[in-house]
């Protein structure tokens, strides 16, 4: 290998460290590692045939002639998406920074206090300004945050409404095309009845279970819903709110109306457009819905020195336990996009907000006021920042608009809509009057208000304090350094996740997310004007083909789950479209990954979970039986490939044939495929479908919690019916589902890195990326197996790319749990493995082929030297009550304080190791109390500091 190619960055052993680990190993090569470790029947039998690799320089050169292509027009489209001032503070200090990007989903809380924190401020801001009493920490985007209301008011229904079949859903007509679409997708599976009516003239009665509304509507106007919501709670149905978070800062917030679940995105919160992603959506409702929102709740526990602490809340909602009696399928989160928004907030508090929008809002009926004057009809009387220009020629505005590089919303020939943002200045104003009128332009035309007076807010938001202290640069750089500061990210360790791919996120595939020709970009823009971003995704696709042995893709899902539901969506389509609709029983393994039986209910099919045998394979026998036996229903199978135990099974073609004989498809769940790429691939397999989690195998960093990218692979079979958008199509075949995303290539603006990953490594580095992942793995494995268990292996005793060890019995003998590892394991500076996944009582490892071999050896050094502590403790030199496993993880509080009351030293709690000194990381809190936080729900923020000042008697909400 050269030292000039990318493939040496990213990889982070050495030919002499390759060498030297597969002889340790007793194996003559690399190669012969692999060929034990794959089966030789799904092998490619030749390269991919993919563009040599790219130097970094040369594929900045080449980003950035693509980058060229996207035209950067002042756009006033709207629909959801608005050009937006991200702060530079908070672009340089997250956005561009990968303690921020890196991070992963904070399940392990004493690691994550500072982007729990961050978090748990962009809840509070999210129920300050709806006056909601509960907020998630993010959804995927607001069409499938529609969708989430619709169906958790569908969960909702009274027993008498279900033993009734009450499954009528009613929907204003005057709400965002793209969100009616996701909508239509969704009630599908749950046979709901979409009645998409005039909210005024709906007869609503106790056939409905839900309704569902737009604030602002899709169209500008300020709508009053009260009566409205009213009639709907009389007669038991739930209402949903579609509201623009900038809007809300104006107008009378939803939760003073009676909403009982307001959603919508935060991308207006310094987000940029990015053709339409990623961006946070936001999700509030009522405590009392607490159980049954979907998403992750951030809320306040104590630890175990009684100090306030935060942590993911309500776990056990989650469908990774829940699975096939899941809600929701839910589970990336937009976490990196939250914070980024919460950070907004607080930059610019309530005053600044409020400012914001107050001068949007002005300069929207400045220019109103001009068009009236010059005789043109705005239909809006009451509006936020759109207006609606009835009785215009729009062909001819248009052609002039583009020559003057201004996106307006063409409605239809005779109507256009025009949005205003945070960007649009006075002169802005100028120029698109003129596209109307000759007439002169007058700036102050007005200080009247479009916003009726029993609509305007009159309550208070952002009053607590963290949304007014840090409005200086200096004070906000600090801020976002000391949360920054409290967790554990890549930029401190490996972070060996199985299941997760915590790999390198180069700097070299992130920068490109810094230029405004990836960022300015709205999704509806027309393809002319996007046509670097559609090069760039055309290349990513084909290249991603390539890789797959597919034959058609979407990039609309935002999520590994959100492809996985895609994916599920398309068997059904396939079915239904040969008049088989009636199969719905999808074969699952006991190992699978939760999200998949959660959302193979949610496309409305029957889980039928197929056994695994004791060495973690499935069970070929049980397959082939239950196939047999729902032959006549049976829709699909579901498969993780190599599995979620880490090994690839060797009969894997052999299931697939069993699935195909009686009239099934075959779903290959991605998660697993950086043990594929240049290897093998799912059309090698006989899979009909996969989706690809570009935050796993393909660079996307995790960004704390998201975003994720799901793309959706798929053979001939189902590309017909590939996801389409309303509003930009992406597949003009008849046959096309809806959507699944707001936007049409979903987060397009993450594609760059995955692109980019794929350009510098080429076909060679694909493939010895996927090789030495294998190969860490199987070098952790041969480390570690003589102090813990690895629990499965394949046939010729290696593993896949990642590893489970089995603590079970070492737990029996000790007393000492995976659990207590985990926690002991952040004395270290190492981020815990995957707890009790995909088998209860273990920790899964995967090392990835980004870390070098000191850091392989630093992670074994760390394990031996905590089983020789758990062997203490069966031994009785430590008491099961006190030993550094059991109180880990050791705050500088603890070993800084007088008292010191452990039988072992202060030394072996945070220094059990000399090279620890170097480069030591304090957790910011000791061990977190689930059991305390899930009894006393704390969703909402006064700083942490507020509450180590009054100790434990804020208010909180109490949980059953």
């Amino acid at each position: 290998m050269s030292l000039k190619t990318f493939v040496d960055r990213h990889v982070g052993l050495s030919v002499a460290d390759i060498e030297a680990m597969t002889q340790e190993m007793g194996y003559q090569s690399l190669d012969t590692l692999i060929d034990k470790t794959i089966p030789a029947d799904i092998r490619l039998k030749t390269p991919l045939k993919l563009d040599d690799a790219m130097t970094e320089e040369a594929y900045l050169k080449h980003i950035k002639a693509i980058a060229s292509k996207n035209k950067l027009y002042d756009t006033y489209i709207g629909m959801g998406y608005y050009d937006t001032h991200t702060p530079s503070v908070i672009l340089r200090n997250i956005f561009e920074n990968p303690s921020w990007y890196t991070s992963y989903t904070p399940y392990q809380a004493e690691i994550s206090q500072g982007r729990l924190e961050a978090l748990l401020n962009f809840q509070t801001a999210i129920i300050g300004l709806t006056k909601m009493e509960l907020a998630n920490s993010s959804l995927l985007d607001e069409g499938t945050a529609a969708a989430e209301a619709m169906l958790m008011t569908f969960n909702l229904r009274s027993r008498q409404a279900v033993k009734n079949e009450v499954k009528k859903f009613f929907v204003d007509k005057n709400i965002f095309p793209q969100t009616l679409a996701l909508l239509e997708v969704r009630a599908k599976p749950f046979q709901i009845e979409l009645v998409v009516d005039d909210f005024k003239t709906i007869q609503l009665d106790n056939t409905f279970f839900g309704a569902m509304v737009q604030y602002p509507a899709a169209d500008g106007k300020i709508e009053d819903y009260r009566h409205f919501t009213e009639t709907a709670k009389s007669v038991d149905i739930k209402v949903s709110v579609a509201a623009d978070i900038m809007s809300l800062a104006l107008l009378t917030p939803p939760g003073e109306w009676g909403a009982d679940i307001v959603f919508g995105s935060t991308q207006r919160f310094g987000i940029p457009m990015g053709f339409g992603g990623p961006h946070a959506a936001y999700f509030a409702t009522m405590e009392k819905y607490k159980r049954n929102m979907p998403g992750r709740i951030i809320g306040v526990s104590v630890d175990a020195e009684e100090k306030p602490a935060l942590r993911m809340a309500l776990q056990t909602r989650e469908q990774h336990i829940k699975r096939e009696k899941a809600t929701s399928n839910i589970c990336t989160a937009q976490a990196l996009l939250a914070t980024m928004a919460g950070m907004y907030a607080i930059y610019h508090g309530q005053e600044g907000i409020r400012a914001i929008a107050t001068d949007i809002h002005n300069k929207a009926v400045c220019l109103s006021e001009n068009l009236a004057k010059a005789g043109i009809t705005q239909e809006n009387e009451s509006f936020f920042d759109t207006l609606k220009l009835t009785h215009v020629d729009a062909v001819s505005i248009r052609k002039k608009a583009l020559q003057q590089h201004i996106n307006l919303n063409y409605i239809n020939d005779t109507t256009i809509g025009i949005s205003i943002n945070e960007t649009t200045t006075t002169s802005d104003l100028e120029t698109l009057f003129h596209l109307f009128s000759d007439n002169d332009f007058i700036a102050d035309a007005s200080t009247t208000q479009a916003i009726p007076a029993t609509l305007k807010r009159t309550s208070a938001f952002l009053e607590e304090a963290v949304f007014n202290t840090y409005h200086t640069e200096t004070e906000m750089m600090r801020y976002i350094k000391k949360l920054e500061r409290k967790d554990i990210s890549l930029t401190h360790s490996m972070i060996s996740l199985g299941s997760c791919t915590m790999k390198l996120n180069a700097a070299t595939e992130m920068l490109p997310l810094s230029w405004p020709e990836f960022g300015k970009l709205h999704p509806f823009v027309p393809q002319d004007q996007a046509e670097g971003y559609h090069e760039l995704i055309d290349g990513l696709g084909k290249a991603l083909l390539e890789i797959t042995g597919f034959k058609g893709i979407t990039f609309q899902p935002n999520s590994g789950a959100a492809g996985e539901y895609t994916g599920l969506m398309l068997i059904r389509a396939y079915h239904e479209d040969r008049g088989e609709g009636h199969r719905n029983i999808i074969l699952i393994p006991s190992s699978a990954h939760g999200t998949n039986p959660a959302s193979s209910v949610m496309a409305g099919n029957k889980v039928v979970v197929v056994d695994c045998d004791e060495h973690g394979n499935i069970d070929i026998n049980d397959l082939k039986a239950k196939a047999e036996l729902h032959k006549d229903n049976l829709s699909g199978f579901m498969v993780t490939y190599p599995s979620t135990h880490g090994v690839y099974e060797s009969k894997i073609k052999e299931m697939i044939e069993i699935i195909h004989q009686y009239g099934g498809l075959v779903y290959m769940d991605g998660a697993n495929m950086n043990a594929q790429v240049g290897l093998t691939n799912p059309a090698a397999i006989g899979a009909d479908v996969c989706h690809l989690n570009l935050h796993k195998t393909f660079a996307i960093p995790h960004g704390g919690g998201g975003p994720g990218v799901g793309p959706v692979a798929v053979n001939e079979k189902l590309i017909e019916y590939l996801p389409t958008n309303p509003v930009v199509s992406t597949n003009d075949n008849p046959k096309a589902i809806k959507a699944v995303a707001s936007a049409p290539y979903g987060s397009a603006f993450v594609l760059p890195i995955s692109y980019g990953y794929i350009k510098m490594l080429g076909e060679e580095g694909l493939t010895m990326s996927s090789k030495i992942a294998i190969l860490n793995a199987n070098y952790l494995a041969h480390k570690l197996k003589s102090f813990f268990p690895v629990l499965y292996t394949g046939e010729n005793g290696t593993v896949a790319h990642e590893m489970i060890l089995d603590i079970n019995p070492l737990r029996h003998a000790s007393g000492i749990s995976e659990t207590d590892i985990s926690k002991r394991l952040m004395d270290f500076g190492f981020h815990a493995p995957t707890l009790s996944f995909p088998v209860h009582g273990t920790l899964m490892v995967e090392p990835t082929e980004s870390e070098s071999l000191d850091e392989l050896l630093r992670f074994v050094e760390t394990m031996e030297l905590i089983r020789q502590e758990m062997d203490k403790v069966q031994a009785g030199e430590w008491s099961l009550e006190d030993n550094p496993l059991v109180n880990a993880p050791h705050t500088l509080d603890s070993v800084v304080s007088e008292e010191w009351n452990h039988h072992y030293s202060r030394e072996t709690a945070v220094y059990p190791l000399p090279w620890i000194r170097d480069n030591k990381f304090f957790p910011a809190v000791a061990r977190v109390n689930d059991a305390y936080g899930d009894r006393n729900l704390m969703c909402t923020c006064d700083p942490i500091d507020a509450y180590r000042e009054t100790s434990l008697s804020f208010h909180h909400l109490e949980t059953n």
